[in-house]
């Protein structure tokens, strides 16, 4: 399970320790690929800027994507990821803090596969990255792109 990189789009550098903290409180030890705003996640995904020579074969097994980015918003980033081949079946979940009814419809008009608000405790916190970690990453049949 370990080699099954997970894509994090996340700005805010505290979510980013959290979200890595629960990963490894939960034995989730996958090499997580950190973007901080949609552009970087962008530039990961297909292969541009500073991750021009990364593999275009070698994506992430999972992408959880935040929508109060800088740069290019969360719905602009899962937009762009369902508009192209190489990336329309990718899983994302949207992991935010927004509990806007419209964040939520426009996900999931957009493709999102779950959209889960951050939980505001730490400890609820770690069991839905365990929940996830495990559905996404071991129950989860993907059509290994």
């Amino acid at each position: 399970m370990s080699d099954k990189v997970i894509l994090l789009v996340e700005d805010n550098p505290d979510d980013v320790t959290l979200t890595l903290r629960a990963l490894k409180k939960n034995n989730l030890l996958n090499e997580v690929v950190v973007a901080r705003d949609g552009v970087d996640a962008l530039d990961y995904l297909f292969c541009d800027g500073k991750y021009a020579n990364r593999p275009p074969d070698q994506l992430p097994e999972l992408i959880l994507l935040d929508l109060k980015l800088p740069k290019v918003d969360g719905l602009e980033v899962l937009t762009r990821i369902r508009c192209d081949d190489r990336t329309r079946l990718l899983p994302v979940v949207i992991l935010t803090s927004s509990n806007e009814q419209c964040d939520i419809i426009s996900g999931y008009e957009l493709g999102v596969n779950s959209y889960i608000r951050k939980p505001v405790d730490f400890e609820q916190f770690i069991e839905a990255v365990r929940q996830l970690g495990l559905y996404w990453l071991v129950l989860n049949q993907s059509p290994g792109l």
